[in-house]
């Protein structure tokens, strides 16, 4: 029971990995409620509990590499010498955008889990961000946009873009809302914008859960039977419902504004400050 409880749980998760990740709306401020309410992280350990919710990220990434495959592979024999020189032309600006935030990520992963993962933190970030959200979506009514597509961007967009996307190493700020909100301050369309934030997060998320996996199987641990279930369960619900919420997203931007997701974030931050003062974890 305790097994089939376990395996349930890590749907659960991955289900909400799948869309918090690619919806401006904070993977982590959903994660930061789950962790109270399924409490899954007392069948398991820290370490392994920490290591599983950066690898389901595994699954939610490859749902990209799968939907835009055609065209992220600059060795398609599809495509034509000059399609296939965009194409390398793309990820340098994918290179070039993720740069800012391995520079200041990676030497402070550990300083910002241990001292920005918290509950008032987050809250704050989401109602922060979800202002912002309504603010630059109103601003930016009936304006036309400088960029339209994510083959009009320069190298200069992509380094703005990706400073942007530095500031979702605060928790609760979401990094597909850091970087669609850069983008769309700079005049990218919210198509481009969202677009060139899922090929953003294909080296980041890798990186991520590459870095978390180095560090967790330095120390050789010896996975259960029940964490390679939730491991495993977890990293495939995340895809599929990954793939699904991709798709939705890029339909979504086409017809409507962000607006609807900052006024959800801030709903958001409000009830996690709810249960936070519930809970005595108002504290910074």
């Amino acid at each position: 029971m305790t097994v089939f409880l376990d395996a349930l749980f890590s749907a659960i998760i991955g289900i909400v990995e799948g869309i918090t990740e690619w919806l401006p709306v904070s993977s982590t401020g959903h994660m930061i409620l789950l962790d109270e309410i399924l409490r899954l992280k007392d069948s398991v350990s820290a370490e392994f509990y920490s290591f599983f919710l950066v690898a389901i990220q595994l699954g939610a990434i490859l749902a990209v590499i799968v939907l835009f495959f055609q065209r992220l592979n600059p060795f398609s024999p599809k495509k034509s010498a000059a399609e296939k020189k965009s194409t390398w032309r793309l990820w340098l600006y994918v290179i070039i955008g993720i740069l800012p935030a391995a520079i200041i990520g990676i030497p402070f992963d550990d300083f910002i889990e241990t001292h920005f993962y918290g509950f008032p933190v987050v809250a704050i970030a989401l109602i922060a961000y979800g202002v912002a959200f309504i603010v630059i979506e109103r601003r930016r009514k009936g304006r036309e946009n400088k960029i339209e597509t994510v083959d009009e961007l320069t190298p200069k967009h992509a380094l703005l873009i990706g400073c942007f996307q530095v500031l979702s190493l605060i928790p609760g700020t979401s990094r597909s809302g850091s970087t669609i909100l850069g983008g769309m301050l700079l005049g990218v369309s919210r198509t481009a914008a969202a677009e060139f934030s899922f090929f953003m997060s294909i080296p980041v998320m890798l990186g991520a859960s590459l870095l978390r996996g180095v560090k967790y199987f330095a120390d050789a641990p010896v996975i259960a039977m029940n964490e390679w279930v939730i491991l495993l369960v977890g990293t495939l619900v995340a895809f599929l419902v990954s793939f699904f919420t991709i798709r939705f997203l890029m339909d979504f931007v086409k017809k409507h504004s962000f607006e609807v997701f900052g006024w959800y974030r801030i709903a958001l931050g409000v009830l996690i400050l709810i249960v936070a003062a519930c809970l005595g974890k108002l504290a910074f």
